[in-house]
């Protein structure tokens, strides 16, 4: 333990077994004759790991010139000066290292000393967590059609772009490369159920790679998803207002028509998860009506016609050789693969679906897609000439025309507009959860928290995925096909994510307990998958990694701009410092106090680490982990206790080198007596007003008998 120069010379104070360190306060009189002065700090006195059976050191004379032998060393006590600090903490931790600011304070980047404190959480505090514990669970409300639905729209939605992009590379061979495509699903399925078994928190795949990987790599992955989710609602809308505007004369310009369709289903978005599940839920329900009426009649019209035309059909698209063959239908794989997009929809919202139902969502929708895109693609060159297929943008009114005549075409066409239009709510909901989570870490602001009284729609977060996605289609000049080329590599890599995140939660979080567990073999094959298809998108058309490159970079940028900006205004502040002639000048003479107040708000928000262990190295990890991802300057190490003697034994000792360690940060270190659940969390939560979101812990065991969603917490150790 530590004592000041009034406690008592030698006292001892085991604090652990005999085969560990033990402390003992020392005075005057333990110090070496050249040691400081008392007004430098107390003194840590480390005993020998064992004082028994101490042989005769008279023979060994130890000097600064003739140091002890390591025999000898063991026999000896190690004094380490403490740094003074307040008793009640505070004040400015002192360094030796020089400043980088020739002109200005510097001691914003020096915070104060921690102080030990306990808590006992008091009933208001214990009724609040289990009230945040509840409300967390009533949030499942979504059952497995209605969350089929969400994702759904933009799965069945798909059918209406797909088939005349995969025509134009693939032709004769759309079918078979469409259920490659489909049936490659397999791969992901297992990966994603053990994700989000793992993990069931919304917001993914952001939220898988900053639970299993550092801050900046889900960044990453959060860009991505965000420009998936923007490019998905916008594919949708600009496809619905082209697919009408090739049927009818519009009186405005088609890129009104999918401001048009993004304004409405804005509204409908704002209406809340529920009701727009319900809404999504009634559009499906009307485009699968639709697609077995136009099978139907399809069947009968092959039927009446017979197989001829098909042979035709195929004989025209027949490839020269085996080498064009193979050539066709791997790039039908790598454009078919966009007929599944709305499946990696699904995890962002994961944490609404019921318990027990995400592997039935995902069931639903991939058997979906099976049969989907590929049976369509063949009533389609059973029915329709090949020359009109290839020169027709709206194949699947045609060939609904071609089997029942005009009415079930208007009936198509319908269909396709409100089914792309479903399209354009899976992006808005699945991003609103993406925006959510960032703001709840501090990425973007808390303002897009704000709710409706009503519905308890994010509104703000709404709005701003809205105006976001109108300035992608804008910078794209209103360009269904720039759009379209990026949004295809976009996809593939939010794909990608996937295999990557259980890559990662295999290595760095292994011990969650999580059902099913895939096999490494899966994985990679699945990565490998990812890198074919997309080298295989970029071959068929370059263009597309230039726009999917410029606008990744360009949200990634803003990304690590929202998430470093105390480092921003740092350098700022320090080439303020460096020119003295905007010291002098009236208009730039109060930027130094400005900018440090700015810098000292950025980093007052406390972030709280739960600790089980007093283990000094896995102290040591978890703060290391809160310097290099999170701005802020109070950090508090929470233990949660029983009773005194469940506390471990080094805990306050090593506290108090981790706060001497990083003099950037206050570290308090806090006892809570109460036991460790989800509840209690929460209630620590309202009690020290940290977010769930800023409270960090270690990975549970198979053991441990509640979720990590129950926490909303976030891991950052094994």
């Amino acid at each position: 333990m530590v004592a000041g120069k009034d406690e008592t010379p030698f006292e001892l104070q085991n604090i652990q077994s005999s085969r560990r360190k033990r402390f003992r306060t020392s005075n005057a009189m333990s110090r070496p004759t050249n040691s400081p002065s008392d007004s430098e700090g107390p003194w840590i006195a480390i005993e020998p790991l064992t004082r028994e059976h101490r042989p005769a050191l008279s023979d060994s004379v130890a000097s600064p010139v003739n140091p002890p032998s390591f025999a000898d060393s063991q026999f000896d006590i190690v004094l380490r000066r403490q740094r003074v600090r307040p008793r009640e903490g505070g004040g400015v931790k002192p360094t030796a290292i020089p400043s980088r600011f020739l002109n200005l304070s510097n001691e914003f980047e020096f915070s104060g000393w921690g102080t030990v404190s306990t808590v006992f959480l008091t009933r208001e505090d214990l009724l609040h967590g289990e009230e945040t514990l509840q409300h967390r669970r009533r949030g499942k409300i979504l059952g497995q059609f209605t969350a089929s639905a969400l994702s759904g729209n933009d799965v069945f939605g798909s059918v209406f772009y797909v088939l005349p992009a995969i025509v134009a590379v693939s032709g004769v061979y759309s079918p078979i490369s469409l259920m490659i495509a489909a049936l490659m699903l397999f791969l992901w399925r297992p990966i994603m159920e053990e994700l989000a078994s793992a993990l069931p928190i919304n917001g993914a795949p952001y939220t898988y790679l900053l639970n299993v990987t550092s801050k900046s790599l889900a960044l990453i992955g959060a860009a991505i998803s965000l420009l998936d989710f923007a490019s998905t609602a916008v594919v949708s809308a600009a496809t619905a207002a082209s697919y009408l505007a090739g049927e009818v004369t519009l009186p405005f310009p088609t890129f009104v028509g999918t401001i048009l369709v993004i304004t409405i289903f804005t509204a409908v978005s704002l209406s809340g998860m529920k009701e727009s599940a319900r809404v999504a839920f009634a559009v499906l329900s009307l485009h699968v009506i639709t697609m077995l009426v136009i099978w139907t009649a399809s069947a009968v019209s092959w039927g009446r016609i017979g197989s001829q035309l098909l042979k035709e059909n195929w004989a025209a698209g027949q490839a020269a050789s085996s080498a064009s063959i193979g050539h066709q239908l791997f790039n039908g794989v790598c454009i078919g693969m966009l007929g599944l997009t709305g499946f990696e929809c699904t995890p962002a919202y994961i944490a609404s679906i019921k318990p027990g139902l995400y592997p039935l969502v995902l069931r639903n929708l991939h058997l979906c897609a099976i049969f989907l895109t590929s049976v369509t693609m063949v009533f389609v060159l059973a029915n329709v000439p090949l020359d009109r297929i290839t020169s027709d943008a709206n194949v699947l009114s045609d060939l609904a025309e071609r089997a029942a005549g005009q009415w079930l075409r208007i009936w198509t066409v319908i269909d396709a507009i409100v089914v792309l239009c479903g399209g354009v709510l899976t992006g808005i909901l699945s991003a609103c959860e993406l925006i959510e989570r960032l703001a709840h870490d501090r990425v973007l602001p808390k303002s897009l928290l704000k709710t409706m009284p009503v519905t308890g729609s994010p509104y703000l977060a709404v709005l701003a995925f809205v105006a976001f996605s109108g300035a992608l289609y804008a910078s794209a000049g209103a360009s269904l096909s720039i759009v379209s080329k990026m949004f295809s590599l976009v996809w593939l890599s939010t794909m990608t994510l996937f295999p990557l995140a259980v890559l990662f939660l295999k290595f760095s979080r292994g011990r969650l307990p999580r059902e099913p567990k895939t096999r490494l073999s899966v994985v990679f094959v699945t990565l490998a998958i990812c890198a074919a298809v997309f080298c295989g998108n970029v071959v068929i058309d370059l263009t597309t990694l230039g726009y999917f490159a410029a606008y990744l970079v360009a949200i990634i940028l803003l990304f690590y701009a929202a998430q470093n900006k105390g480092r921003f205004v740092r350098l700022m502040y320090w080439a303020y410092d460096q020119n003295v002639i905007l010291h002098n000048w009236s208009y730039t003479r109060n930027w130094a106090e400005r900018l440090t107040e700015v810098m000292m708000r950025m980093r007052r928000q406390p972030v709280c680490v739960l600790c089980k262990t007093d283990e000094i190295n896995n102290l040591f990890q978890m703060v290391l982990y809160v310097r290099q991802n999170e701005e802020t300057s109070n950090l508090k190490l929470v233990h949660f206790c029983d009773d005194e003697d469940a506390i471990p034994s080094e805990m306050e000792a090593n506290w108090k080198i981790l706060d001497e360690a990083f003099p950037e940060m206050t570290v308090d270190l806090i006892f809570v007596k109460e036991q460790f659940n989800p509840a209690t969390v929460a209630a620590l939560a309202h009690r020290l007003n940290i977010p769930s979101s800023l409270m960090f812990m270690s990975c549970s065991g198979s053991n441990f008998p509640h979720s990590v969603a129950d926490f909303g917490t976030r891991i950052i150790s094994l």
